[in-house]
């Protein structure tokens, strides 16, 4: 049974041609066999031209939002509201790809003929004596720890090529770079044909989640073990943060959960203001307590008629 053209393209039934149009760029980007490797991308590649060609049709999705997977007997026995003989690319036969136009080896990509490719791919359909054209994009992911994305800096990324090698790449990292903004090489992409330009390189920031630390917007949020005595008395308390050391003040008299905040020691941010650094109070006692030690808790609770569970 045929796909679901409006799942296939990831666009709701009331979608105009805008929508459309702009879904379906962004997927035949993504799959195209000369950018994606993955052995299933030429299928897909196929699958969305063909529910593209159902959709970009005005006509054609009239048919298929009444008939639904049945529309193309009716459009080509005449007994539909769109009678007659179907159109390229409205769901009848098509002819195969012309050699150097859409050829993939042995894959049929069978698009609909009212797209420009020229101008959709940015040249990948022109063959040598075509004139020059530029490579296409390559993305790749990179993954940095969260004191790297505060510093930023050099960073030397290896990668895999589409021959099996790998490559070196010098990548300048900014500081306070966030989880999923992207770093652009220029001309590090494929390789141009007929004396084009070379595609970029988009490399995709992936921050790695840290045990103690959360990163929220710009925000570093983490929690602060203290003391009983600390937290009763006050203390100022010296912590590694992911920007470097920095002193924390606990009021006197804090209670687990209660937040302070450190204002512009988050991640830094090179147009605006940086975020904030958040401790969360958590008080700590010890596992296993020795004679003294036992013999003060025990002679507090004695003297002290603090009761936190007043009220239950």
């Amino acid at each position: 049974m045929a796909k679901d053209p409006y799942s296939v393209l990831g666009v709701s039934r009331t979608a105009d041609a805008d929508e459309i149009q702009r879904a379906y760029r962004k997927l035949a980007r993504k799959y195209h066999p000369d950018v994606n490797r993955d052995p299933d991308a030429a299928d897909r590649f196929k699958e969305i031209g063909e529910a593209y060609s159902t959709l970009s049709d005005a006509e054609t999705k009239a048919r298929y939002d009444r008939f639904g997977a049945d529309f193309r007997q009716y459009a080509s026995s005449g007994a539909g509201p769109a009678g007659g003989t179907p159109r390229w690319g409205s769901g009848g036969p098509r002819p195969g790809p012309r050699p150097g136009r859409g050829g993939y080896g042995n894959v049929d990509v069978n698009m609909g003929g009212d797209v420009d490719w020229e101008d959709l791919l940015g040249g990948w359909f022109r063959q040598q004596g075509a004139g020059p054209a530029q490579g296409a994009d390559h993305e790749a992911e990179l993954r940095l720890t969260l004191e790297e994305a505060i510093r930023g800096g050099r960073r030397t990324v290896r990668l895999a090529q589409p021959g099996g090698e790998t490559r070196n790449y010098d990548v300048d990292v900014p500081p306070g770079v966030l989880d999923g903004q992207r770093i652009r090489l220029a001309g590090e992409g494929a390789a141009g044909r007929d004396g084009g330009p070379p595609g970029d390189l988009f490399l995709t920031v992936q921050i790695e989640p840290g045990a103690k630390y959360r990163l929220k917007g710009r925000d570093i949020h983490f929690e602060l073990p203290v003391t009983p005595s600390e937290a009763a008395l006050g203390a100022k308390i010296k912590v590694n943060a992911p920007a470097g050391p920095v002193r924390i003040t606990v009021p006197e008299g804090s209670s687990s959960g209660r937040r302070l905040r450190l204002r512009g020691q988050g991640m830094p941010d090179p147009k605006g203001l940086p975020g904030n650094l958040y401790a969360e109070i958590r008080i700590v006692v010890p596992r296993r307590l020795n004679k003294e030690e036992r013999e003060l808790y025990e002679k507090l609770a004695a003297v002290s008629d603090f009761n936190p569970r007043e009220g239950l």
